[in-house]
């Protein structure tokens, strides 16, 4: 594949991978978006006792924003990839544990591993 195809086909999937998570963070302020009616009751646990942590959904979104901005950014992709990449590990780790959408949190966390590969020679002076 072309090197310029490629990058297209970056920017395309990094765009739609960053709108979603800026929009999961505007929810958790506004709360546009309403939960499911027929969630599984051990889900409905789980963020319920998520929700006590008062500080702790402000702080997701904060993370969730503005990784998501500086993932579209090409030349902050780097950065908005280490920012998303605690967020998305809980995302991951919390579906498998619910057995609720894991392939959905599976195919995001393909592509936030496939940003962080591309860009991986600016992730070099951290390890060294």
């Amino acid at each position: 594949m072309k090197n310029s195809a490629k990058n297209i086909i970056l920017f395309v999937v990094s765009l739609l991978f960053g709108l979603m998570f800026i929009n999961a963070g505007l929810n958790k302020f506004f709360n546009y978006m309403p939960a499911p009616k027929d969630m599984p009751e051990n889900v409905m646990a789980m963020f319920g006792a998520m929700m006590q942590i008062k500080w702790l959904m402000p702080l997701i979104g904060v993370a969730e924003i503005a990784g998501g901005i500086l993932i579209i950014i090409p030349r902050y992709r780097a950065l908005g990839a280490i920012i998303i990449f605690p967020v998305m590990t809980g995302i991951l780790l919390t579906s498998l544990s619910l057995s609720s959408g894991f392939v959905l949190s599976l195919v995001l966390s393909v592509i936030l591993i496939w940003i962080i590969i591309e860009n991986r020679e600016k992730y070099l002076p951290m390890i060294k």
